[in-house]
This record gives C-alpha cells, structure tokens and sequence, in this order.
C-alpha cells in the first residue's frame, strides 16, 4: 500500500510514519522541512518527503501527490502557541480535509480510498446523539467561542460524517479521538470504544501519541479493523496499569 500523511512530522505524525514503514508500507509524508523529520526516517527508502505545507499546494498540485494512494492519514493539528491557536490558517484541518478529498475525487479511484483523521475526544459524534453533561457542554461551548483549533476540529469530522457520508464511492474514513494526549516511547495496552466512557472535560483519560499512531497504523493495514470502525469515530485511550 502507499499512504500519505500529512502533519507527519508532528509527535504523533512521525509516530505513525515510522509504525507503517516498520509494515513494509510506502509512504508519502507532507512536510514544511524535511529536517523536521528525525534522520532515522528520512534514511527509509520506502519513504517519499513532499517538502510542502498542504493548502499552498495548487489543486493538480495536490491531485498528483494523492494519486496512486490507498490512504491518506491527516495527523493535522494547530501548535500550542498564541499564534498557532489564533493565527492563520484557523481551519488547516477542516480545509485539508475538503481539499484532500476533493483531490481524490479529481483522481477517480477505482476503489475507496481510506481516509484517516486524528480528531478530539472533545469533539462528540452527532451520528451517535452521545450523552454529554450539561457542565460539559456549557464548557465546550465557551471552547468554540475561544479556541478556534477546537471549531476547526468539529467542523472536520463534521465534514467527513456528513458531506462525505458512508456510502460515497470514492472515499471511505475514520475519525480517531484520542482523549488527553501523553508522550511514551513503547506502545503500550490501550482500548477502544466507539463513544467516550468518561469526560473530555472533567474526567479526562490519558493515551500516548505513540498508541494512536500504532492504532491509526493498524486501521489502514488491517481490513478487519477497518471495517469494524470504518464510518465511524473510534475513541481511544491507554488502557490503565495493572
């Protein structure tokens, strides 16, 4: 299989390249510079490095790098700093996904080409009517008013439930929620439910980066998982020490 990944060279984009290589996948990984990329990866010679930032690419741009791809991985997110979180772009996840695609439409893919997003366990599956505390939703709220990264999250996984569907010829997708992200250097033991056990906000759980790369990974290598979670927006957390 060949993958893209875009925001590979983010602590869970590295994560995820590295996990797919180690599968004998090729892979495409979007970079502004490949020297953020550790040099372990960038000696890989199934790995391809498209020095680029993915909404300045024009659309036949974009079109030739998604050609050819069985999944596309968007391990996109806005960096915790004041002008990562209010500069532009304030929609990078939500644009890469219509974009992206949008590409893949322009290619005409003989069959579904999967689609992975990293998204938010603060973000809530409207497909589910998933129970959500009042506390919660007053927070979640107040979030959308003040952390555009968060809208930018929700409108992304909107647009993959609603504008791509289940049933679109071209485009099959997942939408990954970690709950409160941690680093680790070894995968571990974690769990997977389709809808939160616990609160985002106030009882939020813990996963490692390197988890929900090795989950993502395992999404698009083995069918059986992907059709268990495909449609859907799986969440995931590192299962408690025993």
């Amino acid at each position: 299989m060949t993958i893209l990944v875009v925001g590979a060279s983010g602590a869970t984009g590295q994560q995820l390249v590295s996990h797919l290589l180690k599968e004998g996948q090729y892979v495409k990984a979007v970079v502004r510079s490949s020297e953020k990329l550790p040099e372990s990866l960038r000696n890989q010679n199934r790995l391809s490095i498209i020095e680029a930032s993915i909404l300045e690419l024009n659309d036949a741009e974009l079109a030739g790098h998604v050609r050819g791809c069985d999944a596309i991985a968007s391990c996109l997110g806005h960096n915790l700093t004041f002008k990562g979180i209010y500069g532009k772009p304030r929609r990078l996840v939500t644009d890469a996904a219509h974009r992206l695609c949008a590409a893949i439409k322009a290619n005409k893919p003989q069959k579904p080409v999967k689609y992975v997003l990293m998204n938010s366990s603060g973000c809530s599956n409207r497909d589910l009517n998933e129970p959500i505390p009042l506390g919660q939703k007053v927070v979640i709220a107040l979030l959308r008013l003040v952390l555009p990264p968060h809208v930018d999250n929700e409108k992304a996984a909107d647009f993959l439930r609603i504008n791509i569907g289940r049933d679109n010829p071209m485009i099959a997708w997942t939408a990954v929620r970690p709950d409160g992200l941690i680093n680790e250097q070894e995968v571990s033991a974690y769990e997977v439910y389709p809808s939160p056990i616990r609160s985002a906000i106030f009882d939020a759980g813990k996963v490692s980066r390197i988890n929900v790369a090795h989950f993502m990974a395992a999404l698009i290598v083995n069918d059986g998982l992907w059709q268990k979670w495909k449609g859907k927006m799986p969440v995931i957390y590192s299962a408690p020490a025993r």
